[in-house]
């Protein structure tokens, strides 16, 4: 897992099965933390088995994750 900034994650999820949960956890918590809804929350494929996660701008203003 990497942190590239304070309002986003890459991770590499080599378990084709574990997708879905992992990525729906993660949403989840990082939804959570920033107190924003799920909405708010991008999720894109960026490289093989390779997703970052990240809050849109507006939600993410003086948010660490």
């Amino acid at each position: 897992m990497t942190f590239e900034t304070n309002h986003s994650v890459t991770l590499k999820i080599w378990d084709r099965s574990a997708i879905d949960h992992t990525l729906d956890a993660l949403v989840h918590d990082i939804s959570t933390k920033a107190n924003a809804h799920r909405n708010d929350v991008a999720v894109t494929l960026s490289g093989p088995n390779t997703f970052t996660v990240s809050l849109n701008r507006k939600a993410a203003q003086g948010v660490t994750v």
